[in-house]
């Protein structure tokens, strides 16, 4: 048996782990991240589940499939970068997968002398991490760029009001007869 065969037989209590790390992580003042799968009253933790378990299902294949990891990473990383905390806060979900393999598999893994095995499982993940870097600063840049945006508009808006007043100083309201 190989660790990915392992890790397949061990898919359930590896993802519940992963999402009670996640929940845990919450900052202090956050309310904690439920993990019931309704997406109307829970879209986060809808989310987490959806996607912690199709990403842990490309970690486990001999090759992941990048378009279905980027897309997976994308939706949980869009609800993160929205939120108001910090980079590593909103990015940590991807190092609680390996904290939640060791809790879960350790044992096993040295047991069974699965150390080489791990270590490529290991970057893997780091690699994942570094994707999911990338993608949050993509979607805080399309933050930005919609925040500035919309102080464009506004400056128009006051700029177009600030001209109509100085248009009605200039000519006062004239009573018709």
């Amino acid at each position: 048996m190989s660790l990915r065969e392992l890790l397949s037989q061990k898919r359930s209590p590896i993802l519940k782990r992963w999402l009670d790390l996640i929940a845990a992580s919450q900052p202090a003042g956050k309310p904690p991240v439920k993990t019931n799968k309704d997406p109307f009253s829970n879209p986060e933790g809808y989310t987490l589940n959806l996607e912690t378990e199709a990403i842990f299902s490309e970690l486990v294949q001999d090759r992941m499939d990048t378009a279905k990891v980027c897309s997976s990473l994308e939706n949980i990383i869009k609800i993160k970068a929205v939120q108001d905390i910090t980079p590593g806060q909103a990015l940590s979900f991807m190092f609680l997968c390996k904290e939640a393999i060791i809790e879960e598999l350790m044992d096993e893994i040295e047991k069974r002398n699965y150390l080489g095995q791990w270590l490529e499982l290991e970057s893997r993940i780091d690699k994942l991490a570094t994707l999911s870097f990338d993608i949050y600063t993509q979607c805080r840049e399309k933050i930005c760029q919609l925040r500035i945006k919309e102080i464009k508009a506004q400056k128009e808006i006051a700029y177009r009001i600030v001209e109509l007043m100085n248009r009605a100083e200039e000519k006062p309201f004239e009573v018709m007869e």
